[in-house]
């Protein structure tokens, strides 16, 4: 089948890579322009473009696909379907009518739970045990086209965000080469999302990671999991940012309200509700990433220390 692909995260490449050695046409792959990264900002190339060239794709970087030469250049290439994983923009009508068969997402939930920008991370963070991802026909909607096929599998109890965003995308990859072969057959179904069913993944925000030590114990380690790699659960130790890289639930200690730091068989700290997480991995602001044991070492913890904000 000719196509055109559109993603950008590291999240869309195994499905590049699948649909190229499926034998599919790959007419070309858009993805989002070359961005500054890392200290010395300098220009960096999406996940996807890195692929594309590796496997001889041709590339195109518009700066936003709405406008009418992106447009132009789509009509041109004529593609049978189009692939969106990941891409980051909104896709409009205009574009989403010049495919015959439409424009195929691959979406990182089990539709319609988890609509929106976020869902690998907002199911950690909600506690879920199971996700998975689901084939969409787009629409003009955030996420609320006729689902196409679905594969499930359960979270880990210790799986963080990026662990977990590695599997789905393997398993989206194998799913979108079973909805095209079934598309070709002419034996795809299509089925409409329940409005009343759906949940919001919304883009994650830096306050997102603010820990409250009021919360129990599953839900912060909840978010431990949920937001890496950004923005990271974080909190404030003796007037610094401390970042929460891993951690695991404990066993609820006697006398210790939430915040409390205390070193018993590991690093404690106290939750709400009487409950406990013990702290594995951490990092200090302009620091690097420890041990919590090693932390506790160095900073010669005392029964007076706490996390988060001293409250007035």
């Amino acid at each position: 089948m000719r196509l055109v692909f559109l993603g950008t995260p590291a999240f869309a490449v195994p499905s590049l890579e699948r649909l190229a050695t499926a034998g599919h046409e790959l007419a070309l792959v858009i993805t989002q322009p070359d961005r500054p990264s890392g200290r010395g900002r300098a220009l960096a190339a999406p996940p996807v473009k890195q692929a594309a060239q590796r496997l001889g794709i041709a590339v195109a970087q518009p700066e936003r696909i709405r406008r009418p030469e992106a447009q132009q250049m789509l009509r041109d290439i004529a593609p049978e379907a189009m692939i969106v994983v990941g891409y980051g923009q909104i896709i409009p009508q205009s574009v989403i009518d010049i495919p015959r068969r439409g424009i195929i997402n691959v979406h990182a939930s089990l539709l319609p739970r988890y609509r929106g920008a976020a869902p690998v991370q907002w199911a950690i963070i909600n506690g879920e045990t199971h996700t998975g991802v689901t084939t969409m026909q787009i629409d003009a909607g955030l996420d609320t086209g006729d689902m196409l096929l679905k594969a499930e599998t359960e979270i880990g109890p210790e799986e963080n965000a990026v662990e977990l965003a590695g599997r789905l995308a393997l398993l989206g990859a194998e799913l979108l080469v079973r909805t095209l072969g079934a598309l070709e057959a002419g034996t795809l179904t299509r089925q409409k999302q329940d409005p009343a069913l759906a949940t919001y993944a919304p883009q994650l925000r830096k306050e997102d990671g603010r820990v409250d030590w009021n919360l129990p114990a599953a839900a912060i380690h909840n978010r431990v999991r949920g937001l890496q790699p950004w923005p990271g659960a974080y909190t404030r130790f003796r007037s610094h940012s401390l970042h929460i890289w891993r951690s695991r639930l404990a066993e609820p200690h006697a006398g210790l309200g939430p915040g409390d730091l205390r070193r018993a068989r590991g690093l404690i700290a106290g939750c709400g509700g009487g409950t406990a997480l013990e702290l594995l991995e951490v990092q200090l602001e302009g620091r690097k990433r420890i041990s919590a044991e090693a932390f506790a070492n160095g900073q010669r913890l005392t029964d007076n220390d706490f996390l988060g904000e001293l409250e007035s």
